[in-house]
């Protein structure tokens, strides 16, 4: 008779809003909130450098549901490019392999160089990064000192702003879509300005529906634990949230229970077509679902309301 799977945590859902540490990974950070939480399942909704802190939306319970539409967000950064420095991994962990003299650069020359990175551009990844070729990430191949050819990739950049001009950095302020490099960005304004760069810092701002506002540190989430679980969950956001955007389908009870039952139903006014947001009438948050091309909704990723 085959043994019964324990339970190996709370059934806790929601979305916490981490502000990373520098210096960790983003699993690692994972990880820690898992077990501050005691929380049965989590993930992290797209990996930060550790190199760079910030914002890192971590998906409790049944928010991991929805962890992917966060994974495919836009996302907002401020960062330093450190001008006149190039490196192995295009930011400050990796080695110097080049250095040239830094111009006395105006703003409207810094400023017209931003505009050629501003829309869709094309990125090459860089080796330092996870993307997998055949199975192996190529960051562990850059540490064999192996290099292979990576396609180009599009990306857009929604906008690009100046924060500040020292004699050898720039800090910027980057809105960008999901996959976007901002050291490949910083190496490549680098390049245009003539004097090469690499990115010695960097924080995420946003992410999606999110920004920073009232997000707690590792520090303050062990602090908070010390008092129990009250004080910690009361930082989850609901996993709704991070749909907020979406269009919003409140069910009748007849829908809702045809609905849950894995069924396509016919709601009035719904959108023509694109994913929706679900809602039973007393406002339960159901899931998500799609528009069918016969106009109705179908079920796609349903929590469970247990």
């Amino acid at each position: 008779m085959a043994r019964r799977r324990r339970n190996k945590g709370r059934n806790i859902s929601g979305i916490l809003l981490l502000d990373k540490p520098i210096g960790m990974t983003s699993n690692a950070a994972l990880q820690r909130v898992k077990r501050l939480f005691n929380a049965n399942k989590a993930g992290h909704t797209g990996n930060l450098d550790p190199m760079a802190s910030g914002l890192l939306p971590i998906c409790l319970g049944e928010a991991t549901k929805v962890s992917g539409f966060l994974l495919d967000s836009d996302k907002h950064y401020t960062g330093t490019a450190k001008l006149g420095e190039r490196t192995n991994s295009g930011d400050a962990d990796g080695e110097v392999l080049e250095t040239r003299p830094v111009e006395v650069y105006s703003e409207a020359r810094i400023r017209e160089v931003f505009s050629r990175f501003t829309g869709e551009i094309s990125q090459i990844p860089p080796m330092h990064s996870a993307i997998k070729v055949d199975g192996q990430p190529l960051y562990k191949l850059a540490h064999q000192g192996i290099e292979i050819e990576r396609k180009p990739r599009q990306v857009e950049i929604f906008s690009l702003h100046l924060l500040a001009q020292r004699e050898t950095e720039l800090d910027i302020d980057v809105h960008c879509s999901k996959g976007t490099y901002i050291r490949t960005l910083v190496q490549d304004i680098g390049e245009e300005l003539g004097c090469g760069a690499h990115l010695s810092a960097l924080r995420r701002t946003g992410a999606g529906p999110f920004d920073l506002e009232n997000s707690p540190t590792l520090a303050e989430l062990e602090q908070l634990a010390e008092d129990g679980f009250e004080a910690m969950d009361a930082h989850l956001l609901p996993m709704e949230f991070a749909l907020a955007d979406w269009p919003q389908l409140r069910l009748t009870p007849d829908s809702a229970h045809y609905l849950c039952q894995g069924q396509a139903v016919q709601v009035p006014k719904a959108p023509t077509r694109g994913w929706v947001c679900l809602f039973a009438d007393d406002d339960r948050f159901l899931g998500v679902g799609q528009i069918l091309s016969d106009g109705r909704v179908a079920p796609r990723r349903l929590i469970n309301q247990g």
